[in-house]
């Protein structure tokens, strides 16, 4: 290795690379002006009448602003590598492409192919990389380069400064939001980046190992290869808790992408966004496959207020069917047309038949026909039907489950009673639970779609009348506020759920109906699993997911995690959870895991002290992580300070902050799984308490 160079050689090199990134930046300053005189000009053309004016119009103008926003997003931070080749060649890799005046290469975008040998050269296969350099930014200002030499004999034509890029990124503090890494992407995640589109992706690796990081570079890497495929259809990121999502929510615009569709498992059924988790239990019923069955029988029952009785007067004669017959007329429906909002007609024309069948050996003279015009169009026989058989909202349905017998009936065997109990108690509440919300979807497919499905051919139709352009962003976005249009579950071109271990069989079923001509991104790590039931979890996704070829890809190094964190979490997991995938901590910074025990009746106390310490220990945030029925008692004792954030064990997936206190985590597991105790264990980057209460 080279000697270490003089310090004035450090700032000759950070000259160099300032005066690269100030050519860049006055280019981009010159294409901002170029794409707003475009937009400019697209909107002068106004007057356009004839239809195909006016899209060349709008994409003129859409495109203009979409460079306008590509440039304004990655303006922060623009140009952060640089590769030499062993021929002497240069290539600097940044958010975005940038092209000089006369449309050469200037800055490469980091997705680009050409950009690859950033990520993937190593010493062992060095792609023709003699040094490689990332370069940190604040504003337009160079601030800090840091090379890793690959070619040892280029020593005397390179200089080699700073310490790598990896540990540099991994020592900053955290912010509450998850940074983009693009400048620090690994040879092993940059692979699973740049994986097809089409098949599925399976993505796994323990905790801290940078898989939702990969997945969302993913999303932005294959809008960057076909974007017309994957903007036009859409792509779908669907996330654990509303927590997390915002925690992730500004890297895809980060890396200038802003047209994904970002969902938690709450908010993947319209008009419904849940936040609240159902108890283990209640939870463990609502996820099993069963429960399609329970639900089907549930939607063929008659609504609470039908009526259990017609009575119909021919010719001074009255007729009636009661209520036994009513059920025996339902059971036919059902035989012709299994979704209960398709089935009015229907059931109509059962009703018919039944009376029919009894005033037919009273008045045999009575024409069929005639009999038919004549008690079908009474006002009476149709207030009756619209009564009897109305049309039925899957959260009307879903809440009869709040009626014990009710719900046994529908179960038929498949629920013990006191697994009824637990959820009809749970379906009384006033807000719906993320549990709930595949059970809403369910029921809505059962019921039949209340619209018209539209075919792709009429698309822009069904788009709520947008007669011109229609992008992505105008599906899921109404004058800035993102709505829910839930009919297009088969459109998007590709899915990516993140925390897929915790998915339970209803909710695969439940984002497979999102993807089914879709390419699929599957991240997880069974081992941090809170559904208890991986081979059923298994079987629910294979179900989910259309068949096709599958990319796995496996990450080994722990990049959130000190060493001193991950080890004290390994240790706790593995007498408790099967087939634990332990990857390597990359770093270690010589902070010992505390352990404190402390009574319950002295919690708040140790809390707030606990809390305050480690404040003053480090810069960025603060987390607590603790069962949901211990939070209103530690808030009331916790510092306010918006650096210090009270979640739950579930909460806590795929978050992470500087230091964290773990309250009783064996008490965790218990009400949870192993899985999820671990997972507790493993959110923080610096300093972690491990707090058992007597």
């Amino acid at each position: 290795m080279s000697a270490p160079h003089p310090a004035n050689s450090v700032l000759d090199e950070i000259a160099v690379e300032q005066e690269f990134v100030d050519q860049v930046y006055e280019r981009v300053d010159v294409l901002r002006e170029e794409a707003d005189e475009n937009r400019r000009s697209g909107f002068e053309h106004h007057r356009a009448t004839v239809p195909g004016a006016q899209f060349e119009r709008d994409v003129f103008v859409y495109r203009a602003a979409r460079r306008m926003s590509d440039l304004d997003s990655q303006h922060e931070g623009l140009v952060f590598g640089r590769l030499d080749f062993d021929d002497g060649g240069i290539r600097h890799v940044g958010r975005l492409g940038v092209r000089d005046a006369e449309y050469r290469s200037l800055l490469i975008d980091w997705r680009a192919p050409a950009a690859a040998p950033f990520y993937r050269a190593t010493a062992v296969d060095r792609q023709n990389v003699s040094r490689r350099r990332v370069i940190r930014s604040f504003g337009q200002a160079v601030q800090e380069i840091s090379d890793d030499l690959l070619d040892e004999d280029a020593v005397d034509r390179l200089p080699v400064v700073g310490d790598g890029a990896l540990m540099a990124a991994l020592g900053r503090k955290r912010t509450g939001r998850m940074r983009d890494i693009v400048a620090t992407i690994q040879a092993e995640q940059d692979a699973a980046i740049r994986a097809p589109g089409r098949g599925a992706t399976i993505i796994s690796g323990g905790p801290g190992t940078g898989k939702t990081v990969v997945a969302l570079h993913r999303a932005a890497y294959l809008l960057y290869q076909d974007r017309a495929r994957y903007e036009g259809a859409g792509i779908l990121i669907i996330g654990p808790s509303d927590v997390f999502m915002r925690y992730i929510g500004r890297v895809l615009p980060s890396l200038g992408e802003e047209t994904a569709a970002l969902y938690s498992m709450g908010e993947l059924y319209a008009e419904v966004n849940a936040t609240r988790q159902d108890s283990r239990e209640v939870a463990g019923v609502k996820g099993r496959p069963a429960m399609v069955t329970v639900l089907r029988h549930l939607a063929r029952q008659a609504a609470p207020e039908a009526p259990h009785e017609l009575r119909i007067t021919v010719k001074g004669d009255v007729f009636t069917l009661d209520e036994a017959e009513l059920v025996a007329v339902r059971a036919t429906v059902f035989e012709k047309e299994s979704r209960p909002n398709h089935a009015r007609t229907e059931a109509g024309r059962a009703l018919l038949v039944a009376l029919w069948r009894k005033v037919k050996p009273v008045h045999p003279d009575l024409n069929p026909a005639e009999f038919s015009r004549d008690v079908g169009s009474r006002s009476e026989f149709l207030k009756f039907l619209e009564a009897w058989w109305p049309k039925l909202d899957p959260t009307d349905v879903l809440r009869w489950g709040s009626d014990v017998h009710r719900l046994l009936s529908a179960g038929e065997g498949r629920l013990k009673r006191h697994e009824a109990v637990a959820v009809a108690r749970s379906l009384e509440a006033d807000d719906w639970s993320i549990q709930d919300v595949p059970l809403l979807d369910e029921l809505r497919h059962i019921l039949g779609f209340q619209e018209k499905e539209q075919g792709r051919k009429n698309r822009i139709a069904s788009w709520g009348g947008i007669s011109e352009l229609a992008t992505t962003q105008d599906r899921y976005y109404d004058r800035g506020e993102r709505v829910a249009r839930d009919a297009f579950y088969a459109d998007y071109a590709h899915v990516i759920v993140d925390e897929a271990q915790d998915l339970s069989p209803m909710q695969w079923r439940m984002v497979g109906r999102r993807g089914r001509a879709a390419g699929w991104t599957i991240v997880g790590d069974q081992a941090q699993s809170s559904w208890p039931d991986p081979d059923q979890a298994a079987e629910g996704r294979r179900r989910a997911i259309p068949r096709g070829k599958q990319h796995r890809f496996h990450l080994s190094k722990n990049y959130r995690n000190s060493m001193e964190v991950f080890d004290h979490a390994a240790e706790w997991a593995r007498p408790r959870v099967a087939e634990l995938d332990v990857p390597e901590a990359v770093r270690e910074t010589g902070i010992a895991v505390e352990v404190e025990n402390c009574d319950s009746v002295d919690l708040t106390v140790h809390i707030a002290a606990l809390t305050k310490r480690l404040l003053q220990q480090v810069e960025g945030t603060v987390g607590v992580v603790a069962a949901t029925h211990r939070h209103a008692e530690i808030a009331s004792a916790m510092p306010f300070d918006d650096r210090v954030n009270l979640v739950g064990p579930l909460e806590s997936k795929g978050l992470e902050w500087d230091a964290v206190i773990v309250v009783a985590v064996d008490e965790i597991a218990a009400l949870y799984t192993a899985g999820v105790g671990y997972v507790t264990l493993t959110r923080a980057t610096q300093r972690l308490v491990r707090l058992d209460v007597n």
